[in-house]
């Protein structure tokens, strides 16, 4: 924990009422995190951070700007024939494999041109920006640190406890995770080998209300709590198993995630796992001068995708495939001309990935745009704000109400159609709200509009994000029932829309997301 946090934590630790703080608005009073049936409480999300900026026209490649590409970084760009074809519009880079497989099982996700307005290209802002959720640089506080806290505001002075015995998230390694800091405490434990268990000696020292006293009494409950919770993660790793025969004990990504598969099935309730692997700075050397096919990013990203399919078949054989989804995230990616010294220099938005069997769909957004000419130090422009990749994530896959979601955030969170193919329950209570379900959601083709109506004209359009109507898909009279209305959406472009129904009494309308 920084000092700054660590000094600001003590100063808030004796509160007990509702407060806001820089717009944030945080409750007092503890509830469940999920409010739906019990299979989602026991949902895990496990991230790891590309540090450095990753070079996403490298690891995704546009093949309708391929040719143009090869103008602007031809040091460095992969031969064609060596990438890994997803489909017509994108490749993988060529040691990409395991992420290839997953991607074609249905099990991986791309999510394309995913930055934030006027990038930063500094290693340590951009890092702060992404941890936190948050553009303004006054805010300390994660994003999952401030979920967090508002399902569990007296942390960490009531924990662990009898109802929450184990950590709510785990950093692999051996500093606390910034996307888990709170306002009186980070949320995450460090974990560096689960088997490895120890204990810190324990202060006795009582707060006797002095400034001195106060850190002690706050040092003394973060050594307690500590050691209660790696006694709780010791005892689940050696409870759990791992079953997958494809982890390479050469690659520590994979090692790492070979632990936590291990902790969650050993019954450890941590709802987040942080992990790094760093190196992604490739200023010079991302590719050997003789062949772009080898060098610092091929094995980097190599050791990504071997270590994320192996977890992924970890999980399939001990029956968890449901139960974890996964997100890869990276400060920046890079500029789209390459340097002189076989390697890119920072540029803005690149690509993000999830992995797990609830994707739900397989690719979002459209490819980068990459013009003939570019400006000095060009990136590739943002299209999706990675802020809304996490207010989805939370939605969708933790069901966090969508009010508290937004009280996370500066911005106007926009909702993606990813992590839900596994929430039929929650959508079916969604639609006895909202009255309209559309199903299947993400659509690549045809859906089907379920919706109950009263005696009279309906007219139901396509519409996109700017509000302009792209297609009417029916308009007549519709009797007093529920209608299973079949919508033909093959023409429309991927992206973002609504289907907004237009009765005599009112308006109503569905968001959904259309894919290639």
């Amino acid at each position: 924990m920084k000092r700054r946090d660590f000094v600001k934590n003590i100063s808030l630790a004796s509160l007990s009422t509702p407060f806001v703080l820089n717009k944030f608005n945080f409750q007092t009073v503890t509830k469940p995190l999920f409010k739906v049936e019990k299979n989602m409480e026991d949902r895990v999300l496990v991230v790891i951070r590309l540090g450095g900026g990753n070079d996403g026209l490298n690891t995704v490649i546009p093949l309708d700007g391929y040719d143009t590409l090869v103008n602007h970084r031809s040091n460095v760009i992969l031969p064609e024939s060596s990438l890994i074809k997803l489909n017509d519009n994108i490749a993988f880079h060529p040691s990409m494999n395991g992420m290839g497989n997953l991607f074609n099982e249905g099990k991986l996700a791309i999510i394309q041109n995913v930055g934030y307005p006027n990038q930063n290209r500094s290693h340590f802002r951009s890092t702060d920006i992404w941890d936190t959720g948050i553009l303004d640089p006054n805010t300390t506080s994660g994003w999952l640190g401030r979920n967090f806290d508002q399902q569990y505001p007296n942390f960490p002075n009531d924990y662990p406890s009898n109802d929450y015995p184990d950590p709510f998230a785990i950093a692999m390694g051996s500093q606390v995770s910034a996307t888990c800091q709170g306002l009186m405490g980070n949320f995450s434990h460090t974990v560096s080998n689960p088997n490895d268990t120890f204990n810190l000696s324990q202060s006795t020292v009582v707060d006797d209300g002095t400034y001195y006293g106060s850190h002690l009494d706050y040092l003394s409950t973060i050594i307690a709590q500590t050691n209660e919770y790696g006694s709780r993660v010791y005892s689940a790793t050696n409870s759990g198993s791992s079953l997958s025969t494809k982890y390479d004990e050469n690659n520590s990504l994979a090692t790492q995630l070979k632990y936590v598969a291990q902790m969650i099935s050993g019954g450890l309730k941590t709802k987040v796992y942080v992990l790094h692997i760093d190196g992604f700075d490739t200023h010079d050397g991302q590719v050997i001068t003789t062949d772009a096919t080898q060098g610092t990013h091929t094995d980097l990203l190599k050791k990504l995708s071997d270590a994320i399919e192996a977890f992924q078949d970890d999980l399939r054989l001990l029956g968890l495939e449901e139960k974890v989804a996964g997100m890869t995230y990276s400060e920046f990616g890079r500029q789209i001309a390459s340097n002189a010294s076989y390697g890119t220099d920072h540029g803005d938005a690149a690509p993000m990935f999830l992995f797990g069997s609830c994707i739900g769909q397989s690719v979002v957004g459209s490819n980068p745009q990459i013009n003939d000419q570019l400006q000095k130090q060009e990136g590739v422009a943002m299209d999706i704000d990675f802020r809304d990749v996490y207010a989805t994530i939370l939605k969708n896959w933790f069901n966090v109400d969508t009010n508290e979601i937004q009280s996370l955030f500066e911005h106007q969170v926009t909702f993606y159609g990813m992590l839900g193919a596994c929430n039929v329950g929650v959508d079916e209570l969604a639609q006895e709200e909202d009255n309209l379900l559309l199903y299947p959601n993400p659509v690549s083709s045809t859906s089907t509009l379920k919706i109950t109506t009263q005696n009279g004209p309906v007219r139901i359009e396509v519409i996109n994000m700017a509000g302009a109507v792209i297609k009417v898909v029916f308009e007549g009279n519709l009797t007093a029932k529920e209608h299973h209305i079949p919508l033909d959406l093959s023409e429309i472009k991927a992206g973002p829309y609504f289907v907004n129904v237009i009765g005599r009494e009112k308006n109503e309308y569905v968001r959904f997301v259309k894919i290639e």
